[in-house]
């Protein structure tokens, strides 16, 4: 009789054991993402070993790398501050409230703010100068960092690909495409009728955004070389304010103007141009760099920051974090 006794006494332990290892597994196998980030919430100063991937392996040999940033490197010595600030850009304003709303689930008692005041980012040239004046804490940018911001001490970590939608009002006559060389032309003066492009006989009525905008620095980059856009007149005007609303309500039927692509593709009053006979809508076209106004976005940082800063940056990178960018309408970069 002891010795079943015993032998029952066993069975029971090992099933007990097998029984708390499934469900265990369970947890790992459905709450991967949850576990990791309220890990990083109740431990902020914990060391990370997450950095971001040279290239995205998922993409194919066409992917252009993303240059990486260890987030390791960053100096977390600063006290944790009383409220995340963050300002930036306009274009990718979706993503960040994305990361605000998982950011508050995993650190409840640190509110963010987006934007000064709290809602009205300033874009990226103005939000990058609150970061280095000390006004904010991060600033969300649509292009890369400049010599100057980064002898600052200001660190970019990509978070998303992102691509310039070139668009038209939706009744605009002109049905074609664009080459790039001819969207060029057009927003250095050089061509100044539709009639140039294969259009009607229509005089060009170019829009271009903000001086404070992320996306103007990089369109000036990226399509005009560097050079700079034609002189206000007539059928040129720079945009005082970075908003996009405004931009595509003027359009009318002779205008045309770009944007990140996640503020046209879904807009009614227009009509997004082909370049090089492709369209950015085509998230394999932009994840791979074919479609040629493609770009990476960052979230910038002083190289000197806090625990609870380095953790939001984190959160951009997690899985869930790059969920968020996708279902903000972007590509995510890991």
């Amino acid at each position: 009789m002891a010795t079943n006794s015993k032998n029952r006494e066993i069975l029971i332990l090992v099933l007990t054991l097998l029984l708390t290892v499934g469900i265990l597994g369970l947890g790992v196998r459905y709450f991967p993402r949850l576990s990791g980030l309220m890990q990083s919430s109740e431990s902020p100063n914990q060391d990370s070993s997450q950095s971001l991937n040279n290239n995205d392996p998922s993409s194919g040999s066409k992917s252009q790398p993303v240059a990486s940033f260890d987030l390791n490197t960053l100096d977390t010595s600063l006290p944790n501050p009383t409220i995340l600030s963050i300002d930036g850009s306009v274009s990718i304003v979706t993503i960040v409230k994305q990361f605000q709303v998982a950011y508050n689930f995993i650190n409840p008692n640190l509110p963010t703010t987006y934007g000064i005041p709290d809602g009205k980012p300033n874009g990226t040239n103005a939000g990058l100068k609150n970061l280095i004046d000390g006004k904010v804490l991060m600033a969300a940018i649509s292009r890369p960092l400049n010599g100057s911001e980064l002898e600052a001490g200001i660190v970019g970590v990509p978070i998303a690909r992102d691509a310039l939608a070139i668009a038209v009002g939706v009744n605009n006559p002109y049905q074609g495409g664009l080459t790039l060389e001819q969207l060029r032309l057009i927003f250095l003066g050089e061509i100044t009728n539709w009639s140039d492009v294969g259009g009607p006989n229509l005089p060009i009525k170019v829009i271009n955004r903000s001086r404070d905008s992320g996306t103007h620095s990089f369109f000036q980059e990226s399509v005009l070389s560097g050079k700079s856009f034609a002189p206000d007149g007539a059928n040129f005007t720079t945009v005082d304010q970075d908003e996009t609303t405004p931009i595509l309500r003027a359009l009318g039927n002779d205008g045309i103007s770009y944007s990140t692509v996640t503020q046209v593709e879904n807009q009614q009053t227009v009509r997004i141009l082909p370049i090089n006979g492709m369209s950015p809508t085509d998230k394999a076209l932009v994840k791979n760099g074919t479609y040629p106004i493609s770009r990476v976005v960052y979230l910038a940082v002083p190289r000197k920051t806090s625990p609870a800063v380095k953790q939001f940056l984190e959160l951009a990178l997690s899985p869930s974090g790059q969920e968020g960018v996708q279902r903000a309408g972007f590509v995510p970069v890991k």
